[in-house]
């Protein structure tokens, strides 16, 4: 597989490492490099859980760490806090937590939410500093790095850069679109 892309296509598919939900076989596959920190990818994460309700069984949807500790310092330990979830099987209650207290990310924080979840606590501290899940995240990044992402949020849809307003509304219409789905707006 060739590594060049013009910025308009994802370079890295959906694979058994990704974090997703819905159905794999979906007419529309929605992927988004995020950051737990960033405002517009708390306001994209609301958004996706719009449409998400919405097309129901037609979206397969996959969340990437774009990490970007240079603008947004919580928002690598959060990305790992994540994984470190994950490898507890609880990725998306971590993810919707993190997203919805994402003003508040600290070492504290990120604790006191892993014990609200019922993680293991011990493990959790050990990953942390021991920055486990670290090169996993630097993974996610540089897919989204080779596919020309710079910031976050950024979504691909049905392999290609989604690039319009991050609203509802636009893009609903725009995974309708690429599904060629019967108009699902409520």
């Amino acid at each position: 597989m060739s590594q060049t892309n013009d910025g308009n296509r994802l370079i890295t598919p959906i694979s058994e490492r990704d974090h997703t939900q819905g159905a794999t076989n979906a007419p529309v596959v929605l992927v988004e490099y995020g950051n737990y920190q960033c405002p517009h990818s708390g306001e994209a994460h609301r958004i996706i859980q719009q449409i998400q309700k919405k097309l129901d069984h037609q979206i397969y949807f996959a969340f990437r760490h774009f990490p970007q500790p240079q603008i947004y310092p919580q928002s690598q330990k959060a990305a790992e806090a994540a994984e470190i979830a994950a490898a507890q099987g609880k990725f998306w209650q971590m993810h919707d937590t993190l997203f919805k207290y994402q003003k508040t990310l600290g070492n504290g924080y990120l604790v006191e939410y892993a014990h609200q979840l019922g993680l293991n606590i011990p493990q959790f501290l050990r990953d942390m500093k021991n920055h486990i899940y670290a090169d996993r995240v630097a993974e996610n990044f540089q897919c989204g790095v080779r596919s020309g992402v710079s910031s976050t949020p950024a979504f691909f849809i049905n392999s290609y850069r989604y690039e319009n307003h991050c609203d509802v509304e636009s893009l609903l219409e725009a995974l309708i679109k690429a599904g060629n789905l019967p108009n699902c707006k409520a």
